[in-house]
């Protein structure tokens, strides 16, 4: 026979393991960000010193307005490169987010399985219909969670397209060098 204490005290260790997998990888995601973050912030300051310091050396309008248009385009392709490596963390994040939780439903539609056998066993003569009734209800929601999960997977494919279109608009290809 099979102790209730013990299956209560496997189902909250399987619960804190699950809780602190979810935790960890949320934290590492949120580390990534925060490290991309500061360097960013650094390379802004940087930027920013060398700006003002070009700024001041300007001695006439002529230069002012080509160190204009010299800058415009590299802070367009910082910004970009930096929107693309945040959509990268949070993508990156978010699919160990779901592998883990994609685990535990394989786990808890085994688990529910197991407790339907059981439950077939033990039941009176006749419970066959409300449990294959059980059996179907679940079919129907894996078979909706799987269609969730593939129009997710295709947004976030549609999502990493646009990105790529929006970042080759913003950066351009450089040609390639000629061999002398």
């Amino acid at each position: 026979m099979y102790n209730v204490t013990e299956q209560i005290s496997n189902t909250n260790r399987a619960g804190v393991d699950i809780f602190m997998s979810l935790a960890n990888t949320t934290f590492a995601g949120a580390e990534r960000l925060a490290a991309l973050n500061l360097n960013a912030a650094r390379n802004f300051i940087e930027n920013g010193t060398a700006t003002t310091r070009t700024l001041l050396a300007v001695k006439d309008l002529e230069a002012l307005v080509s160190l204009q248009k010299s800058m415009a385009r590299p802070d367009a392709e910082k910004l970009a490169t930096y929107t693309r490596r945040v959509y990268e963390i949070a993508a990156q994040t978010q699919e160990a987010l779901s592998e883990v939780v994609k685990a535990q439903v394989g786990e808890l539609n085994k688990n529910l399985g197991l407790s339907l056998d059981e439950a077939a066993r033990t039941a009176p003569a006749g419970s066959d219909v409300a449990v294959n009734a059980l059996r179907s209800a679940i079919s129907a929601a894996n078979t909706a969670y799987d269609s969730m999960i593939k129009a997710a997977r295709q947004a976030n494919e549609i999502a990493e397209a646009n990105l790529a279109v929006a970042a080759a608009a913003v950066i351009p290809r450089k040609p390639a060098r000629k061999a002398a």
